[in-house]
């Protein structure tokens, strides 16, 4: 009898878990999330980005290059290496109609939406507060791919690195010069990512100390730097590596503090290097 009843306790407990797990999975979007480092971007890594979305015919392509102060550069740039991709239309909306429903749709049904480089804070100054963040996101959850570049990188994350210090000399720097406590900037950004910062050009612009300053302010994140012609490819928790440089993964500081004087110190991390072909998880 007491055989029996540990039998059906475990099978009761392996079911409770298989549906835990179903549901977890239920709740993750069809879609990805192509991010790059910025830089050059290979013949190899914009295959990459067309295989991963799964572009069919009549599937098309939507670029939204509100970030750059030169957005028909952007635009021409990006759809001359994606039309020698794949046959399917890319179409520029510079012009920003954000209570378009057509313009919308548009992004909403895409199957790739390309978001390029520039300034992240300019992106999300022109998108903040319309829907075409919430066509984004029901793109990203039905299927879509979210890809982007640089400032398009930054934007993918929750909390987004602005790039400016506030301790001392503001003046922007492509790196920082210090590891202090509440020294670095950050403003929403679309959410696509939760409990994730993502820095972009990281190994060329050495960003290692503005990507600890993150993790002092969200230790319980997973911090990742990408380099230049380097992208990560997000499905579900997965993340793949693909391109020419290093992937940077900062997490979990273990007795993570500030002196009275606001340096940042910790014992220890977990700090991982990832290169092309490479794949790990998040938390």
């Amino acid at each position: 009898m007491i055989r029996k009843s540990l039998q059906l306790g475990l099978i009761y407990i392996l079911l409770f878990m298989s549906f835990t797990a179903r549901a977890q999975f239920n709740n993750y979007p069809k879609g990805n999330l192509f991010i790059i480092g910025g830089g050059e971007r290979s013949a190899e890594l914009i295959d990459d980005l067309v295989k991963t979305a799964e572009m069919r015919r009549n599937d098309f392509i939507v670029v939204l290059p509100m970030a750059t102060s030169i957005p028909d550069s952007a635009f021409i740039s990006i759809s001359q290496q994606l039309n020698g991709a794949c046959s399917n239309d890319v179409h520029n909306f510079k012009n920003l109609r954000p209570n378009d429903p057509t313009w919308l749709d548009s992004i909403g049904t895409a199957k790739i939406i390309y978001i390029p480089g520039g300034d992240q804070n300019r992106f999300m100054d022109a998108v903040k507060n319309t829907p075409i963040i919430d066509a984004i996101k029901r793109a990203y959850k039905n299927g879509s791919t979210i890809a982007g570049t640089s400032a398009g990188a930054a934007v993918m994350s929750k909390y987004m690195i602005t790039g400016n210090q506030l301790v001392g000399d503001s003046t922007y720097s492509s790196t920082f010069n210090k590891i202090v406590d509440k020294n670095i900037e950050f403003k929403d950004g679309l959410g696509l990512l939760d409990s994730v910062i993502i820095d972009q050009h990281f190994v060329k612009r050495s960003r290692y100390n503005r990507l600890i300053s993150a993790l002092n302010v969200y230790p319980n994140y997973d911090c990742i730097g990408i380099d230049e012609s380097t992208a990560i490819v997000v499905h579900q928790n997965r993340i793949r590596v693909v391109g020419e440089g290093q992937v940077i993964k900062m997490s979990k500081p273990i007795n993570l503090s500030v002196t009275d004087k606001g340096l940042i110190k910790f014992q220890d991390l977990n700090f991982s290097i990832f290169t092309n072909g490479d794949s790990f998880y998040l938390r």
